[in-house]
Formats: structure tokens, C-alpha cells, sequence
């Protein structure tokens, strides 16, 4: 709530208010990153790597400028754990669950940006919808911590190891993609684990869980597990992200059998496909070097980047749901179809339109951001694409080249990450006034194609 000119009172849309939230949250938590007792050397951190840390770890995304083991102390890496948590649920879950737990009432224009924040469509059941969404993260992080712990507690002792154990638990299912594996090298990501089954299947089964939606666990539970009684939205999303993780993974398997995988073993190389292809939907975790994958494979990891996850849950991307509309909306228009039916059921042509209307906010952004970064950077464009499409869509995956990169460079992959954790469409609305269309001109046409 603000005022203007006139001492009016306005409100916040709730766009604009969500934006504001995890600016606040970004801001508090780079102010505590710069903190000498949040370093290891005991100094005041850079406020650069700050900021990017923390707008990192609040968008959920998980490029580094800095390793996160071996520049943060304890109180640094649970500084970004909690931003991770407030920015997996979103902040205004945690508040929410906060006042619940304290007795409060849940008012409207609450519940209005509840909806917004959870991804959801209908205002009815929110407060529901959030008690479950806590419980769910808590039983999830929780039963993946312990399984987490049964391998790095006998390498790294009983405390250390479930710390770690919680912290990558937590950072998987948020779908960030922060380690704490600088210790086995920096910036070394999970390839010390890589063919390790009990970590590898953990971490992805969590960003699964993760991504796929609070909104698919709730019809899930409402539908008693029966799949014939799903919703149209869970049904795509669930059948939708399984065809692409097992079609990835096959993709993957081809482009780096004779690069990546020489020497690996049939199981080896299967888990680390399989993982290649589920960390960019959109957790940024990594069995593999990067900078040394083939071309096509950087390639099919954009497209998996851009596509991402599920609404209403941790991933960011356009979204597996949109993606589906806009297949079926192209298939449609290349058959002349009047309607566009699946699941014996007609979804609205205004769907196809948001859908395209969000896939160009996403291109546009993307296209700007490699264009200014190609030039002021000396890097490949492979390089760079790999980090823009990381920074938008909330994933994390990186070449290499994120503690490299120029300031401005780095200011512009936090307006991404920003943009993609509130979603581009919402983050262009905010800034936008919808005013109501009061005249109808004639209909003409135009060739296109």
C-alpha cells in the first residue's frame, strides 16, 4: 500500500508486490552475505558477490560467482538455505504458514497473491492449498535428507555429513542447485558423486518433486492416487515431464557416448543421461563437466532449460503445460482444426495465445540479454547461451564462466533470474497498466508466412 500525488492510497498489484517481497528478501540476505563472520577469511565479502549470491539463492537458480563451501561459513550457507526455502515456497507461503501458526486470519487481498504465488487458478482452497504445500516440503526434504545421509555421514562423520545432507535435500527440491561439494574441487557440482546411485536418484527424485507442482501433489491427493480421476493439468504435466526426461536422456545418451561417456559403464552412463537430462528442469546440479559436453548437447540442455518444469511448483521455464498448448496450438493451426482437443477435452484458443505470448516475452528477454552480453563478453556464444538460458529459467547449469563475467554482465543475469522466478509474463504485467479497450476498429488482414 502506498500513496500517490494526492495523498490517495493505492494498492500494490499483486505482481508488483511479489516483486517487491523478493526484492526485500535478496537485499536482506546480500546485506548478512557481506557480514565478515558469513566469510571464511573473516572479511567483508565483495557486495557484488553478495548480491548475486543471494539473488541466486532466493530465485532459486544456482549460478555462483564464488564456491559455495569454500567462501561461506556456516552462518553464510544457512543464510542461502533459508533464502533458498523462502524462495522455493515463495515468501508469501512463509509468511502465510508463519501467521497461520500464529493464529492470524488470512484476509483477501492475502489469499489474491497467495494464488498468484502458488501458480494456482482458483482463490478457494489457497490457505489449504499452503498447509499442504508445508507439510509436503517438510516430508519430502526430510525423507530425502535421511537418504542423503546413509552415504555422505560415513564420509564426512555423523554431523557434517547430515548437515549436508540437509542442505542438499532442501537445495534439490527447491530446485537450486547449490552444493556444498567444494571440497571434493570447486565449483565441482556433484561430479564426485556421479556414479553414485543412492545420491544421484535422491537428488532426482527431489527436483521431480520439486518441479512438478504443489498443484499436481494436491489433485494427486484429492484423486486417491487413480490416475483416471487426474486432472487435465496433472496429466499433461506428469506425462508431459516424463517424456521429455526419458526422451532427454536418450538424446544425451547419443551426443556423448563417444565424448563424455567413453570409458563409463552401461549403468554409469545410463544414470548420468538420466541425470543430465532431469537437473535442467530446472535445478542447475551437475555429474558432468559442462564447458567439455558436446555442442548438441549444450543445445538440447537450453531447450530442456527453456521448457523447464511445472506451474505452481519450484521450477522455473516457460513450463511443461505451455509447452503441450503450444504443440497442440501449432498442430491445430496447421490442420485448419476449429479446436484444439486433448484428453477429450477443448482447451480455449485464448490459451494458445497466452501461451505464445509468454514463450516471446521469454525469447525476447533472452535474445537481449545474448546480444549485450556477446558483445562486452570474450566468450562463446554456446557459453553464453548456457548462462542466460540458466539465469531466466532458474536453473544454474553453467560452462564455467559465471565468476568471469563483467558486472554488468552479472547485473543482467540477476534481472533474469528475477524475471524468471516471478515469471516473465508476470514480471512485464507488473510494470503495465490494464486499461479497459473502449473502441473496436474494422478487421483487416495481412499476409503472413
Amino acid at each position: 500500500m502506498t500513496k500517490n500525488r494526492n495523498g490517495k492510497k493505492i494498492r500494490l498489484k499483486e505482481t508488483q508486490l511479489l516483486i517487491l517481497g523478493y526484492l526485500l528478501v535478496i537485499l536482506a540476505g546480500s546485506f548478512l552475505l557481506c557480514l565478515p563472520a558469513a566469510s571464511r577469511d573473516g572479511e567483508w565479502t565483495n557486495y557484488a558477490d553478495a548480491l548475486f549470491t543471494a539473488t541466486s539463492s532466493t530465485c532459486v537458480t544456482g549460478l555462483v560467482t564464488v564456491d559455495t563451501f569454500l567462501k561461506w561459513t556456516g552462518f553464510g550457507q544457512v543464510v542461502i538455505l533459508i533464502l533458498i526455502q523462502i524462495g522455493g515456497l515463495g515468501f508469501m507461503t512463509v509468511i502465510t504458514t508463519t501467521l497461520m501458526v500464529l493464529g492470524r486470519k488470512i484476509g483477501l487481498y492475502e489469499r489474491k497473491i497467495l494464488m498468484q504465488s502458488a501458480g494456482t487458478m482458483r482463490l478457494s482452497g489457497i490457505v489449504h492449498l499452503v498447509r499442504r504445500i508445508t507439510i509436503g516440503t517438510a516430508i519430502f526434504e526430510g525423507a530425502g535428507a535421511l537418504l542423503l545421509a546413509t552415504r555422505l555421514c560415513p564420509k564426512l562423520g555423523f554431523w557434517e555429513g547430515l548437515y549436508s545432507s540437509v542442505f542438499h535435500s532442501v537445495s534439490a527440491f527447491c530446485n537450486a542447485g547449490f552444493d556444498l561439494m567444494g571440497r571434493y574441487g570447486a565449483f565441482g557440482s556433484l561430479a564426485a558423486f556421479s556414479g553414485d546411485w543412492v545420491v544421484c536418484l535422491t537428488i532426482m527424485g527431489l527436483i521431480f518433486m520439486g518441479g512438478i507442482g504443489f498443484i499436481v501433489w494436491s489433485d494427486v491427493l484429492d484423486c486417491g492416487f487413480n490416475p483416471k480421476k487426474f486432472s487435465l493439468h496433472t496429466k499433461i504435466a506428469l506425462y508431459g515431464t516424463t517424456a521429455l526426461i526419458f526422451a532427454g536422456a536418450l538424446l544425451f545418451w547419443l551426443f556423448e557416448k563417444n565424448n563424455l561417456l567413453v570409458g563409463k559403464s552401461a549403468g554409469e552412463s545410463f544414470l548420468i543421461s538420466m541425470f543430465m537430462s532431469v537437473t535442467p528442469r530446472t535445478a542447475g546440479f551437475a555429474t558432468i563437466n559442462y564447458a567439455a559436453a558436446t555442442d548438441s548437447s549444450l543445445l538440447l540442455t537450453m531447450f530442456l532449460m527453456l521448457v523447464g518444469g511445472s506451474s505452481g511448483g519450484t521450477a522455473g521455464g516457460i513450463k511443461v503445460t505451455t509447452f503441450v498448448v503450444i504443440i497442440l496450438g501449432v498442430v491445430s493451426s496447421a490442420r485448419s482444426d476449429g479446436d484444439i482437443v486433448i484428453g477429450k477435452r477443448r482447451l480455449e484458443k485464448n490459451l494458445v495465445n497466452q501461451a505464445l505470448g509468454l514463450l516471446a516475452v521469454y525469447l525476447a528477454a533472452i535474445f537481449a540479454a545474448i546480444l549485450i552480453m556477446s558483445a562486452i563478453e570474450p566468450f562463446s556464444l554456446a557459453d553464453i547461451g548456457i548462462e542466460v538460458f540458466s539465469a531466466i529459467n532458474t536453473v544454474g547449469l553453467s560452462t564455467g564462466i559465471t565468476p568471469d563475467l563483467t558486472l554488468t554482465s552479472q547485473i543482467i543475469l540477476m534481472l533474469l533470474m528475477l524475471m524468471g522466478r516471478v515469471g516473465a509474463l508476470s514480471f512485464t504485467l507488473a510494470f503495465t497498466q490494464n486499461k479497459p479497450i473502449l473502441t473496436k476498429y474494422p478487421v483487416e488482414k495481412i499476409l503472413i508466412g
